[in-house]
């Protein structure tokens, strides 16, 4: 990384560093063919924010990547630590192939388990998530999916010249407003003959009881204002009286008072009516079901593009983004049409290996992730606030958006350019790890009614 690029990566950086508050600490490794450590993690004080923008203005360029390395210097700097704050990331830039751990010649499938220290995986007593950002296009986005989905973090794509200090304001808008930690929701069914099928729940764990009458998700950390929405599948038995179906439940440390807390839900009651009535499924649930069997067709063209399947790529996502504009009920629900809009940029990024290579791989990847964690992630112009692909963003990220945007009013350049399709009727440094306090003094909200079809 050299040039233009090093310099955008310095400023965006450099906003970082001047968003976070005296009770924040930072740290930043660098890496190319080693790591090593630019500061050690120091509170972001006048002072600190002082001394980390001079460490950040004395980068240069140098040869090779070495990512894993990279990693490993800034979990052992975690580990090691002798103060702790109550919210622990590691931001992972890269803009160059690795090339200490390169995938195998002989066509197996790569193992991108070694790239991340163990002992930061989920279930560890150190584990944290480490949010991926690949830069331009040559870098293995495979790897550096990856990494994030290993870790419970997200991966973005940034190929636009000017979007990198977006994509990372984006990031810790997030990071510095996490309300709850360890949160695990609960369903239990409310009557002995109804039966829990299964629960859609993305990459989040999940699981169904082995008598099919309860069911939970791990979650993990939620930032202020976030909600999820989990696909859940009962069988009901016949009756002619009104029956109650599931009854949510959530537990979840506080990130502030590090103190253990739990929320209850209300039965999901099904009711039966003497008489025959006209009822539609639920605009919640029929948005969720599209957006999960959408995912889905995401993953199902990004492995027919693996295998060099373009056109058929290109029809598995043709024939969802056509379902969804053709479902009167979902034409005006602004979610929906982000989707549309998605679809068919994913769509337009694998006509072809040379597209597909360059970055439609990269941004389906960046889009699963966030669906499969349903979080914001940066891709193409999903940062843009007034463009439609930008779900999942919560007011902290639009708050430091905005911020960031008001410092760069130039247009971005792209480092890639796609067709059009017309819709229907160096050494790269790793910020880590962010770790604060949260700002928000809010506890997680009570559930949102639970709708069924």
């Amino acid at each position: 990384m050299s040039g233009p690029k090093l310099a955008l990566l310095k400023r965006a950086m450099r906003f970082v560093i001047e968003k976070l508050d005296p009770s924040d600490r930072l740290s930043v490794v660098a890496f190319s063919s080693s790591a090593f450590r630019l500061f050690p993690l120091r509170r972001m004080t006048a002072f600190g924010q002082q001394q980390s923008l001079q460490a950040v203005d004395s980068l240069v360029a140098d040869g090779g990547t070495n990512s894993a390395e990279g990693l490993r210097k800034a979990s052992r700097m975690v580990e090691d630590r002798q103060a702790w704050n109550p919210v622990c990331s590691i931001i992972l830039l890269s803009d160059g192939v690795d090339s200490h751990n390169l995938p195998p010649r002989d066509g197996s499938a790569p193992d991108y388990a070694p790239l991340v220290p163990r002992s930061i995986l989920p279930g560890s007593e150190h584990h944290f998530p480490i949010h991926a950002f690949g830069f331009g296009m040559d870098y293995h986005s495979r790897a550096m999916h990856a990494v994030a989905q290993m870790s419970s973090g997200t991966f973005s794509f940034i190929d636009m010249v000017g979007s990198i200090q977006d994509a990372f304001a984006q990031c810790i808008g997030g990071l510095l407003s996490v309300v709850a930690q360890e949160t695990r929701l609960s369903v239990e069914c409310a009557d002995q003959g109804v039966l829990l099928t299964s629960i859609k729940s993305g990459s989040y764990a999940s699981g169904v009881d082995g008598d099919s009458h309860g069911g939970f998700v791990h979650v993990g950390r939620l930032y202020a204002d976030e909600e999820r929405d989990f696909l859940v599948t009962v069988r009901v038995p016949p009756s002619r009286v009104s029956t109650a179906l599931i009854r949510p439940s959530c537990t979840y440390r506080d990130a502030v008072t590090a103190e253990m807390a739990r929320v209850g839900g209300d039965p999901v009651m099904l009711l039966r009516p003497e008489f025959p009535v006209s009822a539609g499924m639920s605009l919640q649930v029929e948005r969720e079901w599209h957006r999960v069997h959408a995912t889905e067709d995401m993953a199902a063209a990004q492995a027919a593009a693996e295998d060099g399947h373009y056109t058929r790529a290109a029809s598995i996502l043709e024939a969802r983004r056509l379902l969804l504009e053709s479902c009167a009920s979902l034409s005006w629900d602004q979610q929906t049409q982000a989707l549309v809009a998605e679809l068919r940029e994913m769509q337009e990024r694998v006509l072809n290996p040379q597209l597909y290579e360059g970055s439609g791989r990269a941004y389906i990847l960046s889009g699963l992730s966030s669906h499969s964690w349903q979080r914001a992630t940066a891709r193409g112009d999903s940062t843009e606030l007034t463009g439609l692909v930008h779900r999942y963003q919560t007011p902290s990220m639009v708050d430091m958006l905005s911020r960031s945007q008001a410092l760069q009013p130039e247009v971005p350049e792209a480092l890639s350019w796609t067709p059009s399709i017309s819709s229907s009727p160096s050494p790269a440094p790793i910020p880590a790890p962010t770790s604060g306090s949260p700002r928000p003094r809010r506890g997680l909200r009570s559930f949102r009614p639970f709708q069924f079809h």
